[in-house]
């Protein structure tokens, strides 16, 4: 799709060529400001290019504008010097209506694809919950972020694997089969057990042995089953679910630390082996290898990650975790160091706490409490696409409450309805066209011209936004953007639906085809950010 900021930076480049003032290796952006009321597009070409050349940015500002380059470009209406010397760009509204009908010709598959990614080779880790307990909304919150970031990166121009890591061993297994075992003999699980009511259903189920760790790895086998269920029903899929337990019984772990070991990084103290993850940005150095000779979950995630870049080759990692995975950022990063992978290749993306508001009760989220509310259940009662714009609904680093009450309600005030509903109008709007007999045809750019209407140019700003929303929250791993768009262009047709009727007989048929184009533009767009959240674009409701 046309990008004016290029567009407009060949205008810069060729007044700068016009005035004698070569680039001198000085960086300069064209970007949209926060200000819709300075113009469509500002530059800071003459601020920074001036300073350099000694003379005042306001004065070369205006010295660029003077040029023929600026004068004769056809698709602005005038400039503006501003501040100490940015020149803002106010657009003629036909750069509009080009970009509407590019719309229309890209369709769904190409309109909003953007190639920052160069397909570069990236796996996106996320939910990777313990299964020790059905999935709960916390869960399902970063999935659903993890998901449509993962989504977002594809239509960026990245090959995208996503994984789900099995934490399938280790002390919550054992702790998971002591709990079974409890309930299969009439008592309570142990101190630091769990208590949910789907342990007693494990325990009824359970015929085996009463060896902790295979009662364990036999309800862990179980509830990972249930929890793929939960998730393929919330409309996520894994590329790969790779299993702890065969990272440990591979001998990968002896050989990561092998490997870390030749190259000077670890150390014994007391029995243990250690990871110098001080010397290379660390708070403080980390066990690899505890004394009674059981390795630490730290050794299994950095081979873990080793297989990651070193075997699988992926060009860059992604994981997302809860906030309480705040202490392992810097030690994975470290040890990534001391490996030789560049630690910009991993990002540690972290979430924070989510909470649940029912009966005006605050539910908090804790398997072995047994307080959690499934995701299931969520899903169940809001549908899924309802429940994934909810998820998108703010950024992974904001604490988030979700109220089931408001979430149910089907009002304006629901964001996913709103979204929902925009989408519901525009396929009844293209229904009735049918009904009436408007054949809808393709327009010229001339056209279009009569979409003038400030209900009209709002909806084409906000839909032909979409290619730039996707970079953004491509670069800045922020898939909560496509959601705010999608909000900002619901809105935008709400209010364009109730001003600018589309199929009035009082209205002629160059209104009616060219609103109706409007409308056709505006249901790609919106099918396209629904699809990059994961929800429906329903057609009635």
């Amino acid at each position: 799709m046309l990008r004016w900021e290029l567009q407009l930076r060949e205008l810069v480049e060729a007044a700068l060529v016009e005035v004698g003032v070569q680039r001198l290796d000085v960086e300069f952006v064209v970007e949209r400001p926060q200000n819709e009321g300075f113009g469509e597009f500002s530059t800071n070409a003459a601020l920074v290019l001036g300073k350099r050349l000694g003379k005042s940015p306001r004065d070369f500002a205006s010295e660029l504008i003077g040029t023929s380059a600026f004068s004769t470009f056809p698709f602005t209406q005038g400039y503006e010097v501003a501040g100490p010397g940015f020149i803002n760009f106010k657009m003629k509204p036909v750069h509009l209506h080009m970009q509407v009908l590019e719309v229309l010709e890209e369709g769904e598959a190409s309109f909003g694809r953007v190639d920052v990614g160069r397909n570069e080779k990236v796996q996106v880790e996320f939910v990777s919950a313990n299964p020790t307990g059905p999935l709960h909304i916390g869960n399902g919150w970063w999935a659903a972020y993890g998901d449509a970031l993962s989504r977002v990166l594809m239509r960026s121009g990245y090959d995208v694997s996503k994984e789900y890591y099995v934490n399938d061993t280790g002390g919550q297994i054992r702790s998971l089969g002591e709990s079974i075992l409890a309930r299969k003999e009439g008592s309570e699980p142990p101190e630091g057990g769990y208590l949910g009511d789907y342990v007693v259903e494990l325990a009824r189920k359970y015929d085996g042995t009463l060896d902790v760790e295979t009662t364990g790895r036999w309800a862990a086998e179980r509830i990972i089953e249930e929890i793929k269920t939960s998730l393929e029903n919330f409309g996520v899929e894994f590329d790969v679910w790779y299993s702890q337990a065969s990272i440990e019984e591979s001998g990968a772990v002896e050989e990561t630390i092998s490997e870390l070991d030749a190259k000077g990084y670890v150390y014994e103290l007391d029995g243990a082996l250690w990871l110098r993850s001080s010397d290379i940005g660390d708070s403080r150095d980390r066990v690899l290898r505890k004394s009674n000779g059981d390795f630490t979950y730290l050794a299994g995630d950095i081979a873990y990650h080793r297989n990651k870049f070193l075997v699988r080759g992926f060009d860059r990692v992604i994981d997302i975790f809860g906030a309480d995975h705040h202490g392992q950022v810097a030690s994975q990063k470290a040890a990534m160091y001391a490996l030789g992978i560049d630690p910009i290749r991993l990002e540690i993306l972290l979430g924070q706490m989510v909470s649940v508001v029912e009966s005006n009760q605050v539910v908090k989220m804790s398997k072995r409490a047994g307080t959690s509310i499934p995701l299931s259940f969520v899903v169940d009662k809001l549908g899924v696409s309802a429940t994934r714009i909810l998820c998108l609904s703010s950024s992974l680093d904001k604490a988030t409450v979700l109220d089931l009450t408001k979430a149910l309600e089907k009002s304006m005030e629901n964001p996913a309805y709103y979204v929902q509903y925009a989408h519901a109008r525009i396929a009844s709007l293209l229904r009735m066209a049918v009904q009436k007999e408007v054949s809808v045809r393709e327009l010229s750019v001339e056209e279009l011209l009569v979409l003038e209407h400030p209900r009209e140019i709002k909806l084409m700003k906000d839909i032909t936004l979409l290619p730039e929303v996707v970079e953004t929250a491509a670069k800045e791993r922020a898939p909560h953007k496509v959601a705010t768009w999608l909000k900002g262009v619901a809105s935008s047709f709400h209010g364009f639906y109730h001003d600018c009727p589309v199929l009035a007989d009082s209205l002629s048929e160059e209104i009616v085809q060219s609103r109706l184009a409007l409308v056709r533009a505006t249901q790609i767009a919106l099918r396209v950010g629904l699809e990059l959240v994961g929800a429906d674009a329903v057609e009635e409701m």
